[in-house]
């Protein structure tokens, strides 16, 4: 294999990791009072920071270009659910039904891209609402009389997954753009979209006010925003040395990352028919990687 080759495998291997196991310190934030909208606000507020003293011109292209403001917003959402199903929802059940992307990214690419809507789709997104049926059945409670948490974080997650597919089929569309536009959108969108959906929160009393951080948290929100820029430019380094297909399959392996850490410290309940639909979903994502 070519050297370029493995080093952008190690790139999105890396990607994938800082993703898989994000769930951990939005977990330990949240303990220390930081709500998940709001620690999403904070470490994005510090790469839009960093985007704007090394790249200032990316502003320009931004406000001139008005069709990067749907990636703003399917970025924010894809972030803001997605950092908060994780604190609120099983780690494996979120990440699966996160990754029904092969559902919405045919649906989006038909509508945006006009690509045609093959047999081979069609099966694809047939195994992927297997899966999720599946999923959602093992983690149903019978009993239960009020709205549960795992509700609000299973719309949480399709919600992020639908957001992420329209993420990327926007970058796609909106490739010959310049890189520090694009990334400047999808940091952006995790600071407004999070902070307007977490303000709204707290006037409803549905979450604490935020106040300042201790020390410790700040030196956390740091590392972490760092942990996310890195993983940024890992990913458009892994993407600019390897195919599209090899790519999104490198990319799926977030969910074996985030079901090992979670089984390791805990944080699942996963049951054989969670995996069941997970396997049904995970193969139609890697399907949808190998196409042609």
């Amino acid at each position: 294999m070519p050297a370029g080759a493995l080093v952008g495998i190690a790139a999105l291997l890396f990607n994938a990791l800082v993703w898989g196991v994000s769930w951990w310190p939005m977990r330990w934030l949240q303990g220390h009072g930081l709500h998940p909208l709001f620690t999403t606000v904070v470490i994005y507020a510090l790469a839009v920071a960093f985007i704007t003293l090394t790249r200032p011109k990316a502003w320009g292209y931004l406000f001139n270009a008005p069709v990067l403001w749907v990636l703003v917003l399917a970025s924010g959402l894809t972030n803001a659910g997605f950092n908060w199903a994780v604190t609120v929802g099983d780690v494996v059940r979120v990440v699966l039904l996160f990754y029904l992307m092969p559902v919405w990214a045919v649906l989006l690419a038909r509508w945006l891209l006009n690509e045609p809507l093959t047999a081979r789709a069609v099966a694809r997104v047939g195994m992927a609402v297997a899966g999720a049926a599946v999923v959602l059945w093992a983690g149903r409670d019978p009993t239960a009389q009020t709205v549960q948490p795992t509700l609000l974080a299973d719309a949480l997650s399709v919600a992020g997954g639908f957001s992420f597919a329209l993420n990327n089929v926007m970058l796609r569309r909106e490739q010959a753009r310049p890189a520090e536009a694009r990334a400047l959108a999808m940091f952006l969108g995790g600071v407004l979209v999070a902070g307007v959906v977490g303000l709204g929160l707290v006037a409803q009393g549905l979450a604490p006010t935020p106040t300042p951080p201790a020390p410790a948290v700040w030196g956390a929100l740091l590392a972490l925003s760092v942990l996310f820029l890195l993983s940024n430019l890992a990913l458009q380094v892994g993407a600019g040395r390897l195919s599209a297909n090899v790519t999104a399959v490198v990319m799926i392996t977030e969910v074996l990352f985030a079901a090992v850490s979670a089984l390791l410290l805990d944080a699942t309940a996963a049951s054989g028919a969670m995996w069941l639909g997970g396997a049904l979903i995970v193969a139609a994502a890697v399907l949808a990687a190998l196409r042609p």
